[in-house]
């Protein structure tokens, strides 16, 4: 990994991507960004804004998610669309387009910055998102590499040195951010997102400018949302479990609990302390 603009990237699996977006990359004022860290439920909240954007679009039967992984539908910019030239034809996307990236506030592309277009920030206690991204590593690691141990995966993560990280410094740049301009930006935590979903799939919705309507409600169309993008029905979809974007990238990687606090039966008390006193430090009272 390298360190770019305070943050830390793999060349060929992100930092490339980063670049050509800042380059190249021309924002509209109606696009749409999921933005977050990693492993922080970003596959989910793919999901639940392509189904808040498109519900008009498709029948309970006909829906990309039923047979398109999350991340096919709301392609990542630094790792899809600019990962490398040539760069994909985004300027012949129909509108509204959504995006998703883990590009830090400080380095996102200064037209997205510019263009007032709409930002959904997740981000995931730190200690879930460490033991997420640890997992997710033992699967996708080269195999020439010896096996990551938690004690150095918790020792990098706390100096920082995670893809995109460090954590808390990504974080508090769109938190931060929020509270300047929260009709710009809708930061939320994937704790507040578990813990009352039909609420803030309706907050989402109407930040998104596509509030549901009074008939939808009892139609019971935000149910239906939240069942389709639910952890348990994506896990189970065939794409899901023997689908693959790439030879070397199965989809079942993507799915592995999606529970809240699932680092307790991972981590020792002294790991835990130092990581709640550096989220102490940089981020009090938001997790």
């Amino acid at each position: 990994m390298c360190l770019y603009e305070g943050f830390w990237f793999q060349p060929m699996h992100g930092l490339a991507g980063v670049m050509f977006a800042q380059e190249h990359f021309q924002a509209r004022p109606d696009d749409v960004f999921l933005i977050s860290t990693p492993k922080s439920g970003t596959t989910w909240l793919k999901a639940i804004i392509f189904a808040i954007m498109k519900r008009t679009c498709y029948t309970n039967s006909t829906h990309p998610l039923l047979t398109t992984n999350p991340h096919d539908c709301v392609p990542f910019l630094e790792f899809e669309l600019f990962q490398k030239p040539p760069v994909a034809d985004v300027d012949n996307f129909p509108s509204p387009r959504i995006f998703a990236t883990h590009i830090p506030y400080s380095s996102l592309p200064k037209p997205i910055l510019n263009s007032g277009c709409k930002i959904v920030y997740v981000c995931r206690d730190p200690k879930d998102a460490l033991i997420s991204m640890w997992y997710f590593l033992a699967k996708v690691r080269s195999k020439e590499l010896p096996p990551l141990s938690l004690e150095e995966a918790v020792d990098l993560f706390s100096r920082g040195i995670f893809g995109f990280g460090p954590f808390w410094d990504h974080v508090q740049g769109y938190w931060k951010a929020s509270l300047e301009c929260p009709e710009r930006i809708f930061f939320i935590t994937y704790e507040e997102m578990k813990r009352d979903t039909f609420v803030n799939v309706k907050r989402l919705a109407e930040f998104l400018g596509q509030p549901f309507s009074m008939e939808e409600e009892r139609e019971q169309v935000v149910e239906e949302i939240i069942e389709l993008c639910s952890f348990g029905k994506l896990r189970n979809l065939e794409v899901n479990k023997n689908g693959s974007r790439n030879p070397d990238f199965k989809n079942d990687v993507l799915f592995r609990k999606g529970e809240v606090g699932d680092w307790r039966n991972h981590l020792t008390r002294q790991m835990v302390d130092r990581l709640n006193q550096i989220t102490y430090e940089n981020l009090p009272g938001l997790f």
